[in-house]
């Protein structure tokens, strides 16, 4: 039997750990630069709030609402789901995790029935109580039917943030009233044409032929087609990397005019794809740099800037990517250049894994001297918080800051922001 663990509104459980007075009161989260909601409470959901609806359109509504609005703090959001793992490793040999709220665990061997179901009810009352953080637990014999599981769980409060999935009966049940938009593994595009093939549910996609769904969602949803029949087929160390990695953000107000101001944040785009790439274990042979103005501003001059770079060698390494994605940036940059970009940001891509990388022989760098000064860095942040150590030209923020009037303090990372008990 697998477990999926799920945090319940995850960002805006975070916010109200910290903040008791909130725990029955509408929450919501905003996207960089305070654009978009991204997380929303039950209450702020019962309100009609939906999810990517831009702040500004519905900030009356909020005022008038009572609604609390917080800025993204994805460092305290990041060490609160540490927090979450770490416990929920003391349960189990095998865990793996999906997601900053997601993690499957192997509970063979835990018992059966309702042995497991209070083994499951034990590791969610263990999280709230030691995090604050209330999760859905959904068990069952795949990752997906696992998936399902939790969502019911989460839907109806008579499963007390437990779902067991155990037997043939409960599967065909629990299919039979399940989306087949909700589904793990099929998107919106294969939810319609499903749809226009009749199939409305889970339980009318598992009726279906093996033959019939490969030849309409290839072998991925055939994978998804056996996992909800109970037959285990998704290793999620096996799923496909990306096949590219894309950081990018908007900038306050009008935008950044000066070459020192968007240097920075490419330089600091650039080192968060080299984080992701080590996170999946690859290198990238090629990048591109993009910045361009606001496309809605028909009052100023408009200007869009677009690099690519190669690599002779694929790389994961920070400085290599920071320093080339700057030395794109100038080359692209005009003198007396009065433009206000509006959004940067690098993308890597041509990516393959770290363990099979095809060398060039008039390569100029050493390697094994960059891997090593790498591997040290790396181990200073992975002790003393990220971006202890960076590259010069990363600089600190200050001048490409990010709009955020609503952030809370990073409460559990931050010695000077810790709560102070009167």
């Amino acid at each position: 039997m697998i477990g999926l663990i799920d945090c319940n509104n995850f960002y805006c459980s975070c916010e109200r750990v910290f903040n008791p007075n909130l725990r029955n009161s509408p929450v919501v989260v905003l996207s960089n630069n305070d654009g978009c909601v991204i997380a929303r409470s039950n209450e702020a959901k019962a309100l009609g709030i939906a999810m990517g609806t831009p702040f500004y359109q519905i900030r009356n509504l909020l005022e008038t609402n009572k609604v609390a609005v917080f800025s993204s703090n994805y460092t305290l959001y990041g060490d609160m789901s540490r927090r979450v793992m770490m416990l929920l490793s003391d349960f189990s040999p095998e865990l793996t995790q999906y997601s900053i709220d997601e993690a499957f665990i192997d509970l063979n061997g835990f018992g059966n029935g309702e042995a497991l179901h209070t083994y499951g009810k034990k590791i969610v009352a263990t999280i709230g109580r030691g995090t604050g953080i209330p999760v859905t637990m959904g068990i069952a014999q795949t990752k997906t039917l696992a998936k399902v599981a939790s969502k019911y769980g989460k839907k109806y409060k008579g499963y007390e943030g437990v779902c067991l999935i155990d037997s043939e009966e409960k599967r065909i049940k629990a299919l039979q009233g399940f989306d087949i938009a909700d589904v793990w593994g099929i998107g919106r595009k294969h939810a319609e044409k499903l749809n226009y093939h009749g199939i409305r549910t889970a339980w009318d996609f598992t009726q279906k032929n093996e033959s019939w769904v490969r030849k309409m969602l290839t072998v991925t949803g055939v994978r998804t087609w056996k996992e909800l029949q109970g037959i285990s087929c998704i290793d999620i160390e096996e799923l496909p990397q990306k096949k590219s990695i894309c950081t990018s953000r908007s900038f306050a107000d009008q935008g950044l005019s000066e070459l020192t101001q968007v240097e920075e944040a490419v330089a600091n785009f650039a080192a968060s794809c080299s984080r992701k790439l080590k996170e999946q274990k690859s290198c990238c042979s090629s990048m591109t740099v993009f910045a361009y103005t606001s496309r809605f501003r028909m009052d100023l001059p408009s200007h869009a800037i677009n690099r690519t770079v190669t690599f002779p060698v694929p790389t994961n390494d920070q400085q290599e990517l920071a320093a080339s994605a700057v030395r794109a940036l100038r080359s692209e940059w005009r003198k007396g250049n009065t433009y206000l970009y509006k959004k940067a940001g690098v993308i890597v891509w041509d990516i393959c894994p770290d363990s099979a990388i095809q060398t060039n022989l008039f390569d100029t760098i050493d390697r094994e001297k960059q891997a090593r000064l790498a591997a040290a860095i790396d181990a200073i942040n992975r002790k003393n918080g990220y971006n202890t150590v960076k590259v010069a030209v990363q600089g600190n923020g200050k001048s490409w800051h990010l709009k955020c009037e609503h952030i809370t303090r990073q409460y559990t990372t931050n010695l000077k922001e810790i709560i102070q008990v009167k």
